[in-house]
């Protein structure tokens, strides 16, 4: 059962572009109820989609690479699945990785298929050693698992060994980061709450209420969690929020709120008091903010499903407004390993719904109130050049140095941004502007 759901899921994730995030999410249950090992599933689902590109080279290697170019993507699947367990699973013998795999192969299909997979994982199995492109770009592609576009511009803007360190970086486990929800504990209760259960949590160093465990399973089982103690975020998104600076009673416009991280935090920063004015047209997400926020016990957020650009009445009516902006997610592909797929399609469309963010954004700040814009990526063309266009467009708004608001090694050019193989945290940018008139 358990690697067909897992086959359902990833199948899914290549062929509709769905997330695996929320696939996950909705498949735990049926292998929870039936004692299946969830760790496992998460794992095969999570590192499948993360090695793919690896993982088809090899397999290429060991097959016909021009026939294997056009072979159903449905048997990609199931190769991935098998190559997968036995490359990285040391915990699954290898004749039970293929043999489970072949049966699943001809479950689905039939006996051929079963063959096909069964020759493909033995020749892997009889000879392991790879010989990788030649290339640069193909070499670091197919070792890392990227696709050649992305590693190309990545050679562009950072040079090959950063960009190789960026790879390597976002294909091991990242650490889960908590944020500490300061109306309800601190940091250090939180910390001596999890010590007495034998769970280390440390300081990230990024981020003023943030802490990080390699033990995720059991943090989040844990009562505290659902008791809205803390919430699941990344160092990188809270600064974004330290950078807002949100104050007491103040009045905060937060565009593409949801599912809802920064959200919270800027209601936790004010204490649960002023309004929080939570914008995002995805009605999923918003029941996921509202879920969010009764947790967290936070009841200044008022929740508005609404494209953010059909948003009104227009007036420059808040002191801050957060335009946390739909982006190619480059700084987060170790924790979402989806985007690294599909991200690299659409950025002209991005580019431009960016720009039309931030104009129709900056007509809601009130004369001396602030507007940030973030990304979760480190592509300057999404980030830099944005925020330069606009100052360029709107005289009436001017760069705020974030001063000490962030530590200063995440401090560039006046700008928040972060490099996950240095911060060890997701890659993720911010600029603070001011209304001047």
């Amino acid at each position: 059962m358990l690697r067909n759901e897992a086959y359902q899921v990833i199948n899914k994730v290549f062929k509709d572009q769905e997330f695996s995030d929320t696939l996950l999410q909705q498949r735990a249950k049926r292998i929870v109820a039936a004692k299946q090992n969830l760790g496992l599933f998460y794992n095969l689902v999570k590192g499948s989609i993360k090695m793919k590109g690896q993982l088809d080279y090899i397999i290429s290697l060991h097959t016909d690479p021009k026939k294997y170019e056009t072979t159903d993507l449905k048997i990609k699947v199931l190769l991935y699945i098998g190559l997968y367990q036995l490359i990285y699973l040391d915990s699954i013998p290898q004749h039970a990785a293929i043999n489970e795999t072949v049966e699943l192969a001809k479950k689905l299909f039939n006996p051929a298929v079963g063959d096909f997979i069964n020759a493909v994982l033995r020749s892997w199995q009889r000879n392991p050693q790879i010989t990788w492109p030649e290339d640069p770009i193909q070499r670091a592609a197919a070792e890392h698992s990227y696709p050649p576009e992305i590693v190309s511009r990545w050679f562009e803007l950072w040079g090959e060994e950063d960009a190789e360190y960026l790879m390597l970086y976002f294909n091991e486990n990242p650490l889960l980061h908590l944020r500490v929800n300061g109306t309800a504990t601190t940091m250090e209760k939180l910390i001596q709450y999890f010590a007495k259960r034998e769970i280390s949590l440390t300081s990230t160093g990024y981020g003023k209420c943030m802490l990080s465990t390699d033990k995720a399973d059991q943090v989040l089982e844990d009562v505290a969690f659902s008791e809205g103690y803390f919430s699941v975020q990344d160092s990188s998104a809270a600064m974004v929020i330290d950078l807002l600076d949100p104050q007491k009673e103040e009045s905060i416009l937060d565009f593409f709120a949801a599912p809802g991280g920064k959200c919270t935090y800027i209601s936790e920063k004010m204490d649960n008091t002023g309004e929080v004015i939570a914008v995002d047209k995805s009605p999923a997400k918003i029941k996921l903010l509202k879920r969010a926020a009764d947790r967290l016990q936070l009841f200044n957020i008022k929740l508005v499903t609404s494209d953010v650009f059909k948003y009104g009445p227009v007036a420059p009516a808040y002191n801050r407004v957060l335009v946390d902006a739909p982006c190619s997610g480059w700084g987060v592909f170790g924790r979402k390993a989806d985007l690294r797929w599909h991200s690299f399609q659409n950025i002209p469309d991005l580019l431009k719904l960016q720009e039309k963010a931030l104009d129709t954004a900056a007509k809601f700040v009130r004369p001396e109130g602030y507007l940030v814009y973030s990304t979760c990526t480190m592509n300057p063309d999404e980030n830099q050049e944005q925020i330069k266009s606009f100052l360029e467009r709107n005289k009436n708004f001017q760069l705020v140095a974030p001063g000490k608001l962030i530590p200063a090694d995440c401090i560039k050019d006046g700008m928040m941004r972060t490099i996950p193989f240095k911060h060890h945290i997701d890659g993720a940018f911010a600029a603070k502007m001011q209304k001047i008139k």
